[in-house]
C-alpha cells in the first residue's frame, strides 16, 4: 500500500503497547508494496529496538502465520516468523485489521538491490528447504491444494466485458479500459492458452511441494549484514515446485543465466516441468491483470497506488516483459 491507511497512529500504537507490551516511542508509514489491503509501519519501542507492524485488512487464513512459524522452527533461518502477542498468539485484530508484528531487518527488497553470487545460492537453498519440508498432517491437511483454477481466467474475462458495455470517469480506470480494448485480442489469447495448459495438467500427478506462491523480488529480502529472507507467507500452499520457480528465467528480472546457474546449483539438480512452468507465468499475469482490474474498475479508491497499478498492469506487455517471456517457456518445451 503506498498510500497510509485511514487510521490514527495512536490508535495504532495503543493497540501495540497493549498487544505485546512494548512502550513505543516512534511509529514510521512505510508506502511499500502492491497490496492496497497491506500497510506496514516501522516501530521504534524505548528499549531501542526496532520492529515491523503489518496490518493485513480483508480475509485471512491463518496458514499465513502457521506455515512461517512451523518453518522458522525447524531451523530455516530466512523466515522471519511473526512474533507472539501477551497471549501467546500471533496476530491481534485492531478495527477491520489484523496486525502482525514482526523483528526489523535493515535491507533491501530484490528490487531495490541485485543479489550477489552468495544470494543466488542461499536462495536456492532457502527455496529448496521450503520445497522438502516434512509437515505435520494436522497443517497438511488444512493447506489448499493446487487445481488449476479457473478463477482468475473467469475474472480477467468479465473484466474485458466490463470495459467493453461500460465507460469510465475516473482517469486511471479510463486509461486501463482503453488499453485493455487495445490489447483485446493479445489477452484473450493469453487466457485460452492458460486454460488449455491447465486442463492438459489436470490429467498429470505430479509431487505436490509446499510452496510460497508468491517469489518475487519484493518478498525476497537481502539484509545489510548478509542474510536473507523469503517474507509474505499470505498464500502457502501444495502445489507443484514450479509455481514457485515462475519468475526464475521467466520475468523482467531473474534472467541472467549466471545468476539462474548459482540458484540451482543452490536447489539442486532436479527436473522442471517445461509445460507447468509455461502454464504458471501465463496464469501469474492473468492473476496479477485481474487484481490490478478489481483495484481500478471496481473502485475509485487508492490514492497513488492507482496509477502504480496502471503502470504495472502495462508493463506485462512491454518488449522483453512477463507477457513476452512466457511465450518463449510455452514455445521452448513444445520444440
Amino acid at each position: 500500500m503506498l498510500s497510509k491507511p485511514d487510521i490514527q497512529d495512536e490508535t495504532l500504537i495503543t493497540a501495540v503497547q497493549a498487544e505485546y507490551g512494548l512502550r513505543v516511542t516512534e511509529l514510521a508509514f512505510l508506502p511499500l508494496g502492491a497490496d492496497v489491503n497491506t500497510a506496514v509501519y516501522r516501530v521504534s519501542s524505548a528499549a531501542g529496538a526496532a520492529f515491523f507492524l503489518k496490518l493485513r485488512k480483508g480475509s485471512f487464513d491463518r496458514l499465513a502465520v502457521d506455515v512461517p512459524v512451523f518453518l522458522a522452527a525447524q531451523g530455516i533461518q530466512a523466515i522471519l516468523a511473526p512474533l507472539a502477542t501477551r497471549s501467546a498468539g500471533y496476530w491481534a485484530s485492531l478495527e477491520t485489521y489484523r496486525m502482525l508484528l514482526y523483528p526489523f531487518v535493515e535491507g533491501r527488497d530484490g528490487y531495490e538491490r541485485a543479489l550477489s553470487d552468495e544470494d543466488w545460492l542461499g536462495f536456492g537453498a532457502v527455496l529448496h528447504d521450503i520445497h522438502s519440508a516434512r509437515l505435520p498432517q494436522a497443517l497438511k491437511q488444512r493447506l489448499p491444494r493446487e487445481t488449476y483454477s479457473t478463477q482468475w481466467r473467469d475474472a480477467l474475462r468479465s473484466f474485458q466485458e466490463q470495459v467493453e458495455q461500460q465507460p469510465f470517469a475516473e482517469p486511471a480506470a479510463a486509461k486501463l479500459a482503453a488499453f485493455m480494448k487495445e490489447k483485446r485480442s493479445e489477452i484473450t489469447r493469453l487466457l485460452e492458452r492458460a486454460g488449455q495448459l491447465g486442463w492438459a495438467l489436470q490429467g498429470r500427478a505430479p509431487e505436490f511441494v509446499l510452496c510460497h506462491s508468491d517469489v518475487h523480488p519484493g518478498n525476497l529480502l537481502l539484509a545489510d549484514d548478509g542474510r536473507l529472507f523469503l517474507v509474505d507467507w499470505d498464500q502457502p500452499m501444495l502445489a507443484p515446485r514450479e509455481r514457485d520457480l515462475v519468475l526464475l528465467g521467466g520475468g523482467s528480472f531473474w534472467n541472467e543465466a549466471a545468476q539462474l546457474e548459482l540458484f540451482y546449483r543452490g536447489y539442486g539438480d532436479v527436473p522442471v516441468d517445461r509445460a507447468a512452468l509455461a502454464y504458471y507465468r501465463y496464469e501469474r499475469i492473468i492473476q496479477d491483470m485481474a487484481a490490478f482490474c478489481e483495484q481500478l474498475l471496481l473502485t475509485d479508491a487508492g490514492g497513488a497506488d492507482r496509477e502504480q497499478a496502471l503502470e504495472w498492469f502495462k508493463s506485462n506487455f512491454l518488449p522483453g516483459h512477463e507477457l513476452e517471456l512466457a511465450r518463449r517457456t510455452d514455445n521452448a518445451w513444445k520444440e
